[in-house]
């Protein structure tokens, strides 16, 4: 049994559009813990760090630029989900990253559609929603970069009886 933490960040769409709750909902009704959250509006130099060169190798210059001017648009809502298997959890709630792959029932299937095909020929970030974090190397990384040892807060809650 493994105990992870992972980031998950409501993107400015996600703000946007009043779906706050709706994403944390879905993560505690599953027996995921929220151990940290903030709403805060960052700056080019920060996203730079968060969406480093290795999404430029992936999927270009135009297209990490885009990414970079998205998130620093308006204010995203960070957290910290921790629970068993959180990493795997998260992913699978969240759905697909291309929106229009994302399965009904995940947080991209229920509330975004487009493709990375349409986002990139109208020269658009994709609007998915969420940020979850890839693996458990990018998840060590994401949360450290956005998230001080003092704003994690650990407790307890009902379900984990049911669990350890």
């Amino acid at each position: 049994m493994a105990i992870e933490q992972t980031l998950v960040l409501v993107k400015p769409d996600g703000v946007q559009r009043g779906l706050i709750g709706e994403v944390i909902k879905r993560f505690e009704q599953r027996g995921l813990k929220i151990v940290g959250l903030k709403l805060t509006k960052i700056d080019k130099d920060f996203s730079q760090k968060h969406y480093t060169d290795d999404i430029e190798k992936r999927r270009g210059k135009e297209v990490r630029d885009r990414l970079i001017d998205y998130i620093t648009s308006d204010p995203v809502v960070a957290m910290v989900v921790e629970g068993v298997d959180a990493i795997d959890n998260v992913r699978k709630l969240g759905g697909e990253t291309e929106s229009k792959s994302a399965i009904p029932g995940t947080i991209r299937g229920d509330f975004s559609h487009v493709s990375f095909n349409h986002a990139d020929e109208k020269k658009i970030p994709i609007k998915n929603i969420i940020h979850a974090s890839g693996n458990a190397e990018d998840a060590k990384h994401e949360v450290a970069l956005w998230f001080s040892i003092d704003e994690l807060h650990s407790y307890k809650r009902v379900e984990e009886d049911q669990v350890f």
